[in-house]
């Protein structure tokens, strides 16, 4: 029992944009932009405009492992603060009408990307890479991206909101998503007793878009909540977590659009593959800066 009175939701919602937790800024019940500002362009064909949120980290590690695979995927990526309302611009919203990051443009086909597993899948498809050709592989591969598609926002927007984020803590919500998120631990960890990478044999864009939330999880990256879900149970996802976070273009992709955390992690903006050693936070943060 409880002596929080039970709530009774009205007969019509209305939104109170002062409830919600650490992140209700930005959101709203309503789509198109606030305000009228143009999106920076870059030199190169692919622009990106991202944060290193799970979500957009997915989509700077497969520009990584292409570039790390010398296929030519050279990149101009932005940071958007969402804080801000950067998401909420003219500009962006004309590349992603749902105002999340991450967005992409391609200059040199025209085409918008939107939503993080649209972009990789996109990407694949363009370069030809990090996707299985044959039909059998290449379908197992997708069910593990799109699964985690649908699966995230129960991490992220149900145990990760209640447990971390909002104002006050309840025990029916976190209860609920602390089972829902073990459940989906137990799907991967069995899955991947029995599989080197999700997909299979090869590592893959399965892999680019789980190692985000679920590697980021195990690795106590996301919601200080390790402990409460006994992470280190699930040895398998731990294995698989260590060898894909690890790899060298993962440990640059997690850097870009990134503007918290040590200041040597962050690199708010990438143009260049030399930006890894000039342009980090520590190197060129102005002196007033925060």
């Amino acid at each position: 029992m409880t002596d929080t009175p039970a709530y009774t939701p009205p007969k019509v919602w209305t939104w109170d944009s002062e409830s919600g937790g650490k992140f209700a800024s930005i959101n709203r019940p309503i789509a198109g932009p606030t305000h009228d500002k143009d999106l920076p362009v870059g030199k190169h064909p692919l622009q990106l405009h991202s944060l290193a949120t799970p979500n957009g980290v997915k989509v700077t590690v497969m520009l990584e492992e292409l570039l790390a695979a010398g296929y030519g995927a050279d990149y101009d990526a932005w940071l958007i603060n969402i804080q801000e309302g950067d998401q909420f611009s003219s500009g962006f919203v004309d590349v992603n009408p749902n105002s999340k990051i991450p967005a992409l443009f391609d200059k040199q086909t025209g085409v918008r990307v939107f939503e993080s597993g649209a972009i990789l899948l996109y990407l694949a498809e363009k370069f030809r890479a990090f996707l299985p050709r044959d039909l059998a592989v290449r379908t197992e591969t997708l069910n593990w991206l799109f699964w985690l598609q649908g699966s995230a926002p129960y991490l992220g927007g149900g145990f990760g909101h209640f447990y971390a984020y909002a104002p006050e803590k309840f025990e029916y919500p976190i209860n609920r998503f602390a089972m829902e998120a073990k459940r989906q631990l137990d799907v991967l960890d069995q899955r991947l007793e029995d599989s080197e990478y999700l997909g299979g044999d090869d590592y893959s864009i399965a892999d680019m878009a789980t190692a985000p939330w679920y590697g980021a999880l195990v690795k106590g990256l996301v919601y200080d909540a390790a402990e409460f879900l006994d992470v280190e149970s699930y040895a398998h996802v731990n294995r698989w977590a260590n060898d894909v976070m690890n790899r060298p273009a993962y440990r640059k992709g997690a850097m870009v659009n990134k503007a918290w955390g040590e200041p040597a992690g962050q690199l708010r903006e990438r143009h260049d593959a030399d930006d890894f050693k000039t342009q980090t936070w520590d190197k060129i943060k102005p002196a007033d800066a925060d």
